[in-house]
């Protein structure tokens, strides 16, 4: 009778395919951003990903796991116990208490976000073409509108897709200079119309030889935003001005109006993501364009703030450090 598996050289495949596993796992580890180290049954340290050995002094591979692990704020560990191969091995995630639940309430809200932002122009779009079946309506009217609604979707679209690049770091925000001025010109130019529209002025102030560290695309991601939220909320009759500068070992980028200005106290609030104040929710903008600027900013290193402009309006203020002088 024939056996039903042979051995010898034919576990070579098997072999090769369990150590190609097993290499996968360790450089999962090791390139991990979280602190996790993998102990025996004994304790001992098998693997570490290379923050954990940053982060954790004496932490060396075929030693006694430390008794006391230094802690920073809550931070508590997580353990995962499993066993492989016949043998038990744990999984020691050392994050900050609350870090999960945290991460998963910001999931779950800016999913719920999402969800909402998006349904309200669906339902006016199905509104819309609704109505353009009715008998006598203006069909070419409410076409119009609903392209309208559908250019809203879309660009709410992009904004969260442009979100989601920045955090995965999939966009290297600081690489080189970009000389601000065109830039700065160019962004006033594609709005004035818009802005023409909504009797709100472009204006730009900036030197010619001023340079912001920040890739060129960055750069305009900002301008547009920070224009475009002064064409939204500033109000007709209003000036806003994009101004560059250097001042105090940083260089700046300015957006400010004289219009209607913030309440105080939503101007602590204005960074988020989909927060529009009680007199801007009839904007049909995404709510998403300032938590951009911000999210560019601050991985180039820099710093976001908000405050009432002398005599009223808005002004944001962009800060990055300038070229040898960056932090980190």
């Amino acid at each position: 009778m024939k056996p039903l598996f042979r051995r010898g050289p034919q576990r070579a495949e098997p072999d090769g395919a369990e150590a190609r596993d097993a290499l996968r796992g360790r450089l999962l580890i090791e390139e991990s951003r979280e602190i996790v180290v993998v102990l025996d049954d004994s304790r001992r340290v098998v693997s570490a990903s290379r923050r954990a050995r940053e982060s954790v002094e004496g932490l060396l591979e075929g030693a006694p796991f430390p008794d006391h692990v230094p802690t920073e704020g809550d931070r508590a560990p997580l353990e995962v116990a499993y066993e492989i191969g016949g043998r038990r091995e744990t999984l020691l995630y050392l994050g900050r208490a609350g870090d999960l639940a945290a991460y998963e309430e910001l999931r779950a809200g800016f999913t719920a976000a999402v969800s909402h932002e998006l349904r309200t122009p669906l339902a006016r779009l199905l509104a819309l073409l609704e109505t353009a079946l009715l008998p006598g309506s203006d069909a070419a009217e409410l076409i119009e509108r609903a392209r309208v609604e559908i250019e809203q979707i879309g660009e709410l679209i992009d904004d969260v897709l442009f979100l989601s690049e920045l955090e995965g770091g999939r966009e290297v925000v600081s690489l080189g200079s970009t000389r601000a001025l065109p830039v700065l010109e160019r962004v006033t130019e594609e709005l004035d119309e818009r802005a023409t529209r909504a009797g709100v002025t472009l204006r730009v102030a900036c030197p010619a030889s001023f340079e912001l560290p920040i890739r060129h695309r960055m750069l305009e991601v900002v301008a547009k935003n920070l224009a475009e939220n002064a064409i939204r909320y500033a109000g007709p009759g209003s000036t806003f001005t994009l101004a560059g500068r250097e001042e105090a070992g940083a260089a700046v980028l300015e957006g400010a109006d004289d219009g209607a200005g913030v309440a105080p106290g939503d101007l602590p609030r204005l960074f988020e993501r989909f927060y529009r104040s009680d007199a801007a929710r009839a904007s049909r903008g995404t709510g998403l364009g300032l938590a951009i600027v911000k999210h560019v900013i601050g991985a180039g290193g820099g710093s976001v703030e908000a405050a009432p402009t002398p005599g009223g309006g808005l002004t944001v203020r962009c800060a990055l450090p300038v070229a040898g002088r960056r932090a980190g």
